[in-house]
């Protein structure tokens, strides 16, 4: 089983998405979505943790070669981002866009792009895939967006001034690290040998494309402007899968090539991490429209991601991985949530809400649920990837893992009362329909995900247990 084969379908997916017309549009994309989750769990099946490999000669001069490597990691960003695509496509289905046809090509094509980033063992590949990334998510806001087309030009400009900034940093660390070996191949950087100072030249060169990726404190300042313009397919792309590539890369590119500068800078990183997730949780609770009230939930749950990544120990990169999948799947309920209250209300502010669940106790429920994950309560995906980091975090000091553990008691405040504000009441004159069958069903899979690897998770810590010991046994070296 070729693995480039996943690749086929969602850029062949992308190209008849185009040509179906905009009729069609959406259900061309669902049918190659979902057969890109099928290809990834065969895939899965097969190889599990040991994976599969593919490379063939692309560019003679420099040395470039079109590498691809399916590991337990990379496979596992890969189960989450295809199988959130057909769910993300399941859940607009309903809604009305202009020139369907460009959007959901768009879509695909994002999504290919950002496949593409995780399987790449070949770090200019790499480099092309993270770029191709950005153009569609630029046109998918300015396009489809939320409020003046001014103001959505402005925070897709920002957006992708701000990122494409941040990787020219990467693409030099990357050129000099094929100066040191010959080779753009993910190996070749792993057994470099790099000075005490290249490491760390190397080391904030790859940091700040993925700071302001993911996002870290203080290199934030775009999410919450910039989830808030995008349409909710949008959002829920940036939110879900995007900012993952931020985090997996830490892992995959950055820690096991610089240990030295890694270790010297886990202190400082870590606290800018966990001041994050204490900063995205107070500002989530000065704000009075819900996308934006998201958007800082999320910077303060990203930032508990980067704080397990930059922890340096088994548990606290196994913890990140399990909070980046359980991440994914709980911001795209929380962001679809918004969508359906947005279609039915017509507004995103908070203070006009309120009694919602009176008129549909279907979708109370599962907002519910969603928000109880989000806060990691115990039996949900949530808990165990923030148990595992706290448990890693405290591995290297017990005040880092007292102090995160406050600000997770802090963002379970700020979520439940943004759940009263919206949901409980006096209820609202106008009459809330409740969810239709398609609704359900989004979130039926997605509560389902997070409840199930929330009971039980072993499938997930297998996969990924072999690549996160390798890794650590480089990061240790």
């Amino acid at each position: 089983m070729n693995i480039t084969i996943i690749l086929i379908i969602l850029l062949v997916g992308a190209i008849l998405t185009y040509l179906s017309g905009n009729r069609f549009a959406s259900k061309v994309a669902m049918l190659f979505g979902v057969a890109a989750a099928i290809f990834s769990v065969a895939l899965c099946l097969k190889y599990g943790a040991a994976g599969a490999n593919f490379s063939i000669d692309w560019i003679s001069k420099p040395n470039i070669s079109f590498s691809l490597k399916a590991d337990g990691l990379s496979m596992a960003m890969i189960l989450m981002t295809t199988i959130l695509l057909p769910i993300i496509i399941l859940g607009t289905q309903s809604r009305e866009f202009k020139n369907e046809k460009m959007l959901y090509s768009l879509v695909m094509f994002m999504v290919f792009a950002m496949v593409g980033a995780f399987l790449s063992s070949n770090a200019l590949l790499y480099y092309v895939f993270w770029e191709m990334s950005l153009i569609p998510i630029y046109f998918i806001i300015v396009l489809w967006g939320n409020g003046e087309i001014v103001k959505r030009r402005k925070a897709a400009m920002t957006f992708f001034l701000f990122t494409f900034a941040g990787s020219l940093f990467m693409l030099a660390a990357i050129i000099y690290m094929y100066t040191k070996t010959g080779s753009f191949q993910l190996e070749a950087f792993y057994n470099a040998s790099l000075s005490q100072t290249e490491q760390i030249w190397i080391f904030l060169a790859f940091f700040l494309a993925y700071a302001i990726k993911i996002p870290i404190f203080p290199f934030h300042t775009w999410q919450a402007n910039v989830y808030q313009k995008a349409p909710a397919i949008g959002t829920m792309l940036l939110a879900g899968i995007m900012s993952k590539m931020g985090a997996y890369s830490v892992i995959r590119w950055q820690l096991p090539v610089t240990p030295y500068a890694s270790n010297e800078f886990r202190t400082i990183i870590v606290i800018l991490c966990i001041i994050g997730v204490v900063y995205g949780a107070i500002m989530a609770l000065r704000q009075d429209d819900l996308k934006r009230f998201l958007a800082y939930a999320s910077l303060s749950h990203v930032g508990f991601i980067a704080a397990g990544s930059y922890a340096l120990t088994y548990d606290g990169l196994e913890g990140a991985v399990i909070l980046i999948l359980a991440h994914g799947f709980g911001i795209v309920g929380m962001f679809y949530s918004a969508d359906v209250i947005q279609t039915r209300m017509h507004t995103l502010t908070i203070s006009k809400m309120g009694g919602i669940k009176e008129h549909a106790p279907k979708f109370s429920v599962a907002f519910f649920i969603s928000i109880l994950s989000s806060i990691g309560i115990p039996l949900t995906f949530n808990f165990i990837g923030e148990f595992t980091i706290m448990f890693g975090l405290y591995q290297v000091n017990l005040w880092y893992a007292l102090t995160i553990g406050t600000a997770l008691f802090l963002g379970a405040l700020f979520m439940l009362r943004m759940y009263q504000q919206v949901m409980l009441g006096e209820p609202s004159v106008n009459p809330f329909r409740d969810l239709s069958k398609t609704e359900t069903v989004v979130f039926a899979l997605i509560i389902g995900v997070l409840i199930f690897f929330g009971v039980y998770v072993k499938p997930v810590t297998d996969l990924v247990s072999t690549s996160l010991t390798e890794i650590v046994m480089y990061i240790n070296r």
